[in-house]
């Protein structure tokens, strides 16, 4: 069992790591004035499909 199966299967640590993405996220945006909004968003989707935590959430406002 490989690290990204064992993180895939752990609740604790995917709820972890959506934390610190929204953190990154909403610190991406603040730094440059939400001018790369979408592109911001964009990678953070792909890393949730990536790593196995790809739910749909609904949109922020």
């Amino acid at each position: 069992m490989g690290i990204l199966d064992r993180f895939k299967s752990n609740k604790t640590a995917q709820d972890k790591a959506r934390k610190m993405s929204d953190a990154a996220e909403q610190k991406a945006n603040e730094r440059t004035g939400n001018k790369y909004e979408s592109q911001v968003d964009s990678g953070q989707q792909q890393l949730h499909e990536r790593l196995g935590m790809d739910e749909e959430r609904p949109e922020q406002p």
